[in-house]
């Protein structure tokens, strides 16, 4: 028999032990040896078995057993066979005690025979009880190893939750074969990949594949270099709806993550910004992010930076520029090959000018192959005519290579843009055709040219309101919803969207539509990332094509999208308010799928319908529901580590609130006829507060109309409306408020933040200039005592030199010291901010200011190798040889954290450090009158002598280091 390795083969093999153990029951005193080792082979196996009932084996584990198994089957195969041999055939008057008496006197087993087959056991029993050592030890092993990926993924979850790898698998998984490849074999490609900090930008019109080829690339590059670990690769799919996870930190984040899964341990860089982060609840500002992201990128040698439709980035707020330059600083510092996609715009292509360059075109080859792999998805009739698919494939690829146009309508030099998409819509357009004529007589009618686009989706639509009344009705609803949603949605969101019905306390899942009937009833426009279970339009272009025509196609989708939201959040499921455990709020988002959706969007929904919905109000004034709902929206983005990260937001969340927070002014009308303006929840927050937080110029006027107090102040932060608006840096909001009496400078609770702290720590210098305008004191502190940091303190640490220059020229102090006694130039030291270093001298910052540690501005400077600001700081004659609390000088600082080039300059300007922590020696150095010091041996020294460790080169008895 052949064992082939499964659980149920293996329990074949210690059956058939079990029954040659028994078969040696009877068996005479010479064959006592050979039968406990068959016994013994029996328990060992019995033994494996145990191990297999509560642990799975990996690949390399299965095919070791399978062998071992083999040879176990092998041998005791060969055992039954001489068993058999000599058996006699059952008969019914004979016990089977006599039949295995007789077998065992006429057995003949020679003494070298039964040795062989005792080996054989032997050697069995040996590599099974092997394998069982090796799996306990194993178990050990991914025990410890469990817990350490654990760890790990929780810090990696806590960088970012965004992964574009599910986007990347969908891609590539829709690739036709062969295509692309005359991309890979470019020239541009090929001296890109081959060459220091290149960039190549691929620029390309609607429907050019760039996305597909970005995933080719990216495929490519993988591969290229998947066992080199030497080469960081990263990369980012723009997404125009996904604005909402896509700001400029989300991406330096994600660039980060990236970067650090490829390391086989997380960086200690890493572990100590998230603990620093983790006991405070905060998230890292983007100057952390930033410098982490160069410093872990500089661990590779090379590093690959992949972004695909550039076009496709928010430009709000400057992010598309900050995100450019970014990456062009990461270039230049970590040798990054930088690839990007974008459609034509100008502002795009000027920032790639001097770099490689090229169109993104998919050939005539590319398209025939694409059709040649999708034919089947026609009418049979086609399939059994070889004509007339030939006849399509070429109409299509003359239709689409027909589209020379740009997106200014000029006519381009050369025929570079063939397009899948179009190709696609084509080809869906036949599906329904019931003969080869109708087939032909649409094929002479596609339209080529810069309408083809919105020809094409308009005839997908027709085709819609051609099917039988419920599936027309079904694809309307599923694409207004795909079209007007505020992020992508799930296929389980939108189905459980889908069977909302007006009027009902609970979702009834009978009435959820199949998830293959909601995408075939569309036409070919809709599509599932499988990767992602998200459900999409097929193209950007599609969503810009429905953008335009919404009110034609779908005139009442946001009226039902906010009447379907509402009606969920007023489900009797959640009347009971808000969860008090985390496990509680968990199950609760686990159990109602478009629970989260509709609590954090139906406000966005409501705010942009042209007319108030009395759903909407009716919701409002259930306070139970409205709670719950509330803990949705701000719970849901805490932290998921937090301890009751459920609980952390507030309670007590009125209708009025949550209407504040969205921006309906229709609701708070209705509302404030039974509800006064100044409501608090139980963060003693205000409707003024939430709406100023927000910006929501036209909620923050209606409330200041009615009365609402300007100048509360909340019990979780200390902040009033006034610096809720600052630090989100809503000048209009900021303006408004200011005019209805709000005091700049007041401020309250542990936090005492004033707005003018708070856009300094951010960095906006127009807000900055707006609030010195209206009086704010610039030299104001936060807390409560006047020990706590000043604006100065906020701008310089995240390095902020155009605000700091602006608190300068207002009057900032800049010798004021924060609750540790550090100065400005002290924290811009330490975070190695060298152009706030040069304005903070040059505004007389006193060089020689300690802290409560003793330490000057040089001993974080030193400590970190901030070289640049060492010198500056030199130059303004710091004191070199000044001690710390512990008696460290700024050249133990460098010692000890290794800041070699940085040890390297201090020691040339001062070699005469005498440290207070000492080993005196019993016996004296040597003594030498060499000037060269051997710098690592010296540092390990100096190390090793502030830890109060064993120094043999250094002495209290001099004053002197010692050359070596």
């Amino acid at each position: 028999m052949s064992f082939g390795f499964s659980v149920g083969d293996f329990i074949k093999v210690i059956e058939l032990a079990n029954k040659i153990r028994k078969d040696f029951v009877e068996a005479p005193s010479q064959f006592n040896a050979i039968s406990d080792e068959v016994r013994s082979l029996s328990i060992v196996l019995l033994d494996v078995e145990v191990v297999l009932s509560s642990r799975e084996l990996c690949k390399e584990q299965e095919a070791e057993l399978k062998q071992i198994a083999n040879g176990c089957g092998n041998v005791l195969d060969q055992l039954e066979h001489i068993l058999d041999e000599y058996d006699e055939p059952e008969s019914g008057h004979r016990s089977p005690i006599k039949r295995a008496k007789r077998m065992w006197k006429r057995l003949k087993w020679e003494p070298e025979d039964i040795k062989q087959l005792r080996n054989r056991i032997g050697t069995n029993i040996g590599l099974l009880n092997a394998f069982i050592g090796r799996l306990s030890r194993d178990n050990v092993v991914t025990l410890v190893r469990s817990q350490e990926d654990r760890g790990r993924q929780t810090i990696l979850d806590w960088i970012t939750s965004i992964d574009y790898a599910s986007q990347q698998s969908d891609f590539i998984s829709r690739r036709q074969a062969g295509t692309g490849q005359w991309l890979l074999d470019s020239a541009e490609f090929t001296a890109w990949i081959g060459t220091d900090k290149r960039t190549l930008f691929c620029p390309g019109i609607p429907g050019a594949g760039k996305t597909m080829l970005t995933s080719i690339v990216i495929e490519e590059i993988f591969m290229r270099f998947e066992n080199d670990p030497s080469i960081g690769i990263a990369y980012l799919y723009c997404d125009y709806r996904r604005q909402h996870e896509q700001r400029f930190e989300d991406l330096v984040a994600s660039l980060l993550k990236q970067f650090v899964q490829e390391q086989p341990s997380i960086p200690d860089s890493v572990k100590t910004l998230y603990d620093r982060h983790k006991d405070r609840r905060t998230r890292p500002s983007l100057d952390e992010l930033l410098g982490l992201l160069q410093a872990v990128a500089a661990v590779y040698s090379r590093v690959f930076i992949i972004v695909d439709a550039l076009d496709e980035y928010q430009i709000s707020d400057g992010c598309r520029q900050r995100l450019l330059l970014g990456l062009f600083d990461l270039q230049a510092k970590c040798n990054a090959h930088l690839f990007a996609t974008s459609r034509h715009i100008s502002s795009i292509e000027q920032e790639f000018e001097g770099g490689l360059k090229l169109e993104i075109r998919s050939n005539e080859e590319d398209v025939r192959e694409y059709l040649d792999g999708h034919m089947g998805q026609l009418p049979r009739f086609v399939a059994r005519s070889l004509e007339l698919q030939e006849e399509i494939k070429t109409n299509i690829v003359n239709a689409v290579d027909g589209m020379y146009v740009d997106y200014f309508g000029c006519l381009s030099n050369r025929a570079y843009s063939t397009r899948f998409l179009l190709a696609q819509l084509h080809l869906d357009s036949l599906i329904g055709k019931r003969s080869p004529k109708a087939v032909q007589t649409a094929l002479k009618n596609l339209v080529k040219g810069s309408a083809a686009y919105d020809h094409a989706y308009k005839d997908a639509m027709e085709r819609i309101n051609g099917q039988i009344k419920d599936q027309e009705e079904l694809a309307k609803q599923v694409l207004a919803w795909i079209t007007c949603a505020k992020r992508p949605l799930t296929t389980i969101e939108l189905q459980h969207a889908l069977s909302v019905e007006a009027g009902e306390s609970q979702l009834d899942e009978a009435n959820i539509p199949e998830i293959e009937d909601m995408v075939s009833v569309c036409a070919g426009l809709v599509t599932i990332d499988e990767e992602s279970g998200i459900i999409r339009l097929v193209h950007y272009t599609t969503q810009e094509y429905f953008d335009r025509t919404r009110r034609q196609w779908f005139p009442d989708a946001q009226a039902n999208i906010i009447k379907t939201c509402v009606t969920y959040l007023s489900f009797d499921e959640f009347e009971s308010g808000i969860c008090q455990c985390d496990d509680e709020f968990e199950q609760r988002l686990q159990s109602n799928k478009f629970y989260k959706y509709a609590a954090q969007n139906w406000g966005h929904h409501a705010r942009q319908a042209s007319t108030s919905c009395r759903s909407v109000i009716d919701f409002l004034r259930k306070q139970a529901h409205v709670e719950a709902s509330g803990q949705v929206l701000i719970a849901s983005n805490r932290y998921r580590d937090e301890v009751k990260y459920s609980q952390n937001g507030p309670k007590q969340m009125t209708g009025l609130h949550l209407a504040a927070f969205f921006g309906v002014s229709n609701a708070i009308l209705g509302l404030l006829n039974s509800n006064p303006p100044d409501l608090k929840d139980s963060y003693g927050r205000t409707p003024l507060s939430w709406a100023a937080e927000r910006g929501h110029e036209n909620v923050v006027k209606l409330l200041l109309k009615q009365g609402a107090e300007v100048n509360s102040i909340d019990s979780e932060y200390g902040r009033t409306p006034l610096s809720w608006a600052a630090k989100n840096l809503h000048e209009v909001v900021v303006r408004l408020l200011l005019e209805a009496g709000a005091d700049v400078n007041l401020r309250g609770g542990q936090y005492g933040e004033s707005g003018l702290h708070l856009a300094a720590g951010i960095g906006d210098k127009a807000m900055v200039h707006q609030l010195l305008e209206a009086g704010a004191d610039v030299n104001s502190r936060t807390g409560v005592s006047k020990s706590g940091a000043s604006a100065l303190h906020r701008a310089v640490t995240r390095g902020h030199d155009k605000v700091v220059r602006l608190l300068l020229k207002a009057g900032a102090d800049v010798r004021a010291k924060d609750h540790c006694s550090w100065t400005a130039l002290h924290r811009a030291a330490n975070a190695g901010h060298e152009k706030v270093v040069k304005l903070l001298l040059e505004a007389d910052a006193e060089v020689n200011e300690e802290n409560d540690c003793e330490a000057t501005a040089l001993h974080p400077a030193a400590q970190y190798g901030h070289d640049a600001i060492v010198e500056q700081l030199i130059e303004r004659d710091a004191d070199v040889e000044a001690r710390c609390c512990d008696g460290w000088t700024a050249l133990h600082w460098a010692a000890e954290h290794t800041r070699k080039p940085t040890f390297q300059f201090l020691l040339k300007i001062k070699t005469d450090i005498e440290a207070k922590k000492t080993v005196i020696l019993d016996t004296p150095s040597q003594t030498s009158k060499s000037t060269s010091y051997d710098l690592d041996k010296l540092m390990a020294s100096m190390k090793a002598d502030v830890k109060g460790e064993d120094a043999p080169l250094f002495s209290s008895r001099f004053a002197t280091w010692e050359p070596l």
